[in-house]
C-alpha cells in the first residue's frame, strides 16, 4: 500500500495513516474517536485514549428522525472534551461506514478541523497493533457550536426531486439487489421499512465498497476512483452529484470519498435515503 500522500487524492489531509494516530494517542491538541455500527465493539477494545461517538444515542435526536440541534452538539463535544481547534480522526468497524457518518455530522456543524484513519479498526486490528479496555478520563470543556448548517452538504426529499428534475447525479451505493429491487434491505440485515424496492431514477449503481481494498479496509488510489465513477459511470465532477443509500451510512462513506478524495465541486449526502424515499407517496421508483 502506498502512502496515502502518494495516492493522488485532491485532499489527503483529511485521511491519517494508523502510523499517524499511533503516534498521536498522547497528543493534546488531538482526539481520537471510535464510531461503529456494533454498540459493543469500544467497550471490548479500542484505540488507547479514544472515546465513543454512538451514531445512534449521541449524534441522532432521540425524538425527531434529525441529527442534534446546536445545544445538543456543543453537549457531545464538550462531553469528548474538544474545542473548536482540536483536531479529531474517527476510526471504526465496517471499513469506517459509520466513521465517515460521524465525519459528516461533524461537517454539519462547522468542525471542518477532522479526519479519518484510513483503514478503520480492520487495518488497526491486523496490524497487531494495541487495543484498550481502559476509558480515558477525559477533561470536559465549553463547545460553543455554530448552528447546523444543511445545506453544504446534506439534501432532503424535495431537493432530491429538484435534482432529478434536472436530471442531476445520482450515486445509489447500496448493494445491486437493493438497487434492483430484488432486495427491501441489505443482505443479512432486516427490513427497516421501506414499502417499495428499486432506486431513484437515473441514479448510478456504484456499491459503497467499491472505494476500498476488501482486505484492510483502504481507500483505493485516486487514479483508481477515478476509473470508477469518472470513466466507469461517467459522472462529472464540475456537477452537482447526490448520494444516496438506506439511512445515509453508507452513502457518506462514497460522499467522502466523492468531496474530498476526488474533489467534486458539489456532493450531498441524502440521509432520508431509501428507508424515506421508499416509502413517499407519489414519487418515481425504477427498478
Amino acid at each position: 500500500m502506498t502512502d496515502i500522500s502518494d495516492r493522488g487524492y485532491v485532499n489527503d489531509e483529511v485521511l491519517v495513516s494508523t502510523e499517524w494516530v499511533a503516534t498521536h494517542l498522547h497528543d493534546p491538541n488531538v482526539r481520537i474517536i471510535e464510531s461503529n455500527e456494533d454498540q459493543l465493539l469500544y467497550k471490548s477494545g479500542h484505540i488507547r485514549n479514544a472515546v465513543e461517538v454512538d451514531w445512534v444515542r449521541d449524534l441522532n435526536d432521540q425524538v425527531v428522525r434529525d441529527y442534534l440541534n446546536r445545544a445538543q452538539f456543543s453537549e457531545l463535544a464538550s462531553r469528548i472534551g474538544i474545542s473548536r481547534d482540536t483536531t479529531v480522526v474517527f476510526y471504526g468497524d465496517k471499513n469506517n461506514w459509520w466513521a465517515c457518518y460521524a465525519f459528516w455530522v461533524f461537517q454539519l456543524f462547522g468542525h471542518t478541523n477532522a479526519k479519518v484513519m484510513d483503514g478503520g479498526r480492520l487495518k488497526w486490528e491486523r496490524e497487531g497493533r494495541e487495543l484498550t479496555r481502559d476509558i480515558p478520563a477525559i477533561s470536559t470543556t465549553d463547545y460553543s457550536s455554530p448552528e447546523r448548517n444543511d445545506i453544504v452538504d446534506r439534501v432532503f426529499r424535495d431537493g432530491v426531486l429538484k435534482h432529478i428534475e434536472g436530471r442531476g447525479q445520482l450515486v445509489d451505493v447500496r448493494s445491486p439487489e437493493e438497487y434492483s429491487g430484488e432486495r427491501l434491505h441489505m443482505p443479512d440485515y432486516p427490513n427497516e421499512g421501506a414499502l417499495r424496492g428499486g432506486h431513484i431514477p437515473g441514479a448510478r449503481s456504484v456499491p459503497w465498497a467499491r472505494a476500498i481494498h476488501p482486505e484492510d479496509g483502504t481507500f483505493l488510489s485516486a487514479e483508481k476512483l477515478k476509473q470508477i465513477y469518472l470513466v466507469e459511470q461517467k459522472l462529472d465532477p464540475k456537477q452537482p452529484t447526490v448520494a444516496y443509500c438506506r439511512i445515509g451510512e453508507r452513502s457518506s462513506h462514497t460522499w467522502f470519498v466523492l468531496k474530498y478524495l476526488l474533489g467534486f465541486d458539489d456532493v450531498k449526502n441524502y440521509d432520508g435515503s431509501w428507508t424515506e424515499w421508499g416509502n413517499l407517496v407519489g414519487v418515481p421508483v425504477e427498478k
